[in-house]
């Protein structure tokens, strides 16, 4: 422990303020307002009444959720109000600053301990008691209005910068988009209205897949489920294995490699290519596999025609359902399609290759940013509270 620190409880240092009420002409906050990791109030500071007990709050307190799949939410707030009780307001004594405790709260190394003391199956809860049992690190005032001064800006530093990243990938992702749009608005000489059943292979029915695909079968058939639409080649890796018996009523979607997936049920209109490696593949009831005649149009050219505003919007105007969106198959057939010339689908799909390919450079360099802020941040709390800041 630095010179001067002292270690306490945390229930030495704040009081666990949990008297409950219906309170009126105040503004309410729920788990939902707080933004996990960034201690950041997206709620609204409108009077919101609630009609069950709440818990109430001055600008004073530190807010701290529960509810343990909600994992580092907590709050500085500068208003008074009431809270959910999954949220518990913490006041802290005259030798704590409530920005010192809201940042050990933040901490790794106190989340871990919290989740530790977590009871129930399907709703885990902190057992807060326990947790006010917690040695706290307590330097003096002056010194914790210090490490918090750097934690601040070292934060804000931090912030900054990961919106700098996600603003350069959100214009790459536009302008992919916006090129996109335009291609498939902006057609030239040459271009033909097709429906999607006309220009389907001879040997692709545009059929659902497997409706019931079973449990996982060691060594069995892979099968492509709609969750697994997350990019734009879908291998081998991580996909269901399901018993190859249950295949025999679905050969019609039984999968060559190359094909085209589309996503009918759900997020309808998602699409993947199939890498070749998954020939002998198939698909769920979610996805229809496209495979199309190569005399009128090239598969590279088929996945942005597919991707496209055009099409996706057909998609969107033909998906039906509330709690499941869906797309039938009929619909789908005839979906409208404009298709330029052979050697003009090959040079448009390579543009748009570099254009996807430079987008997703671009994601993957935030995301290793994003992942290397997130561990800086990590290891300033964890010399904050070790005395080593």
């Amino acid at each position: 422990m630095k010179k001067g620190w002292q270690t306490k409880t945390l229930g030495d240092v704040c009081a666990f303020d949990k008297a409950q009420g219906i309170h009126r002409g105040l503004p309410y906050v729920g788990l939902e307002h707080i933004e996990s990791h960034t201690a950041r109030f997206i709620g609204s500071t409108d009077p919101k009444p609630v009609k069950s007990s709440t818990f109430r709050f001055s600008d004073g307190h530190v807010l701290y959720g529960r509810l343990r799949p909600y994992l580092n939410k907590a709050l500085a707030p500068d208003f008074e109000g009431h809270c959910s009780t999954e949220i518990f307001p913490l006041k802290p004594s005259r030798e704590l600053t409530r920005e010192f405790l809201l940042y050990w709260l933040l901490a790794d190394e106190t989340c871990e301990r919290i989740n530790a003391t977590s009871t129930g199956a399907r709703m885990p809860r902190a057992q807060m008691n326990e947790v006010m049992e917690f040695d706290f690190p307590l330097p003096p005032l002056s010194e914790q209005q210090r490490i918090v001064g750097l934690l601040d800006e070292a934060f804000e530093g931090l912030a900054t910068a990961k919106a700098n990243a996600e603003k350069n990938l959100q214009n790459a992702r536009a302008l992919f988009e916006s090129h996109l749009q335009s291609v498939f608005t902006q057609r030239g000489k040459g271009w033909v209205e097709k429906k999607l059943e006309d220009i389907a292979d001879a040997d692709c029915s545009l059929s659902y897949g497997i409706v019931q695909p079973g449990e996982e079968f060691d060594e069995g058939m892979p099968i492509v489920r709609p969750t697994d639409l997350t990019t734009k080649v879908i291998d081998l890796s991580g996909l269901k294995r399901i018993d190859p018996k249950l295949a025999g009523g679905y050969k019609r979607t039984a999968l060559q490699g190359g094909e085209l997936l589309l996503c009918v049920r759900g997020s309808t209109g998602v699409v993947s290519i199939a890498a070749p490696e998954l020939a002998g593949a198939n698909v769920t009831r979610g996805i229809v596999p496209i495979r199309f005649n190569r005399s009128l149009l090239v598969p590279e050219f088929g996945f942005y025609l597919i991707s496209g505003g055009p099409v996706q919007s057909q998609i969107r105007e033909k998906t039906y359902g509330t709690a499941l969106m869906q797309i039938n198959i009929r619909d789908l057939r005839l979906i409208s399609l404009s298709i330029p010339p052979l050697k003009e689908q090959k040079a448009i799909a390579a543009n748009l290759d570099a254009l996807h390919e430079e987008t997703q450079r671009l994601a993957r360099l935030y995301e290793r940013k994003h992942a290397a802020l997130e561990a800086l941040k990590r290891s300033l709390l964890h010399q904050a509270f070790t005395g080593e800041l």
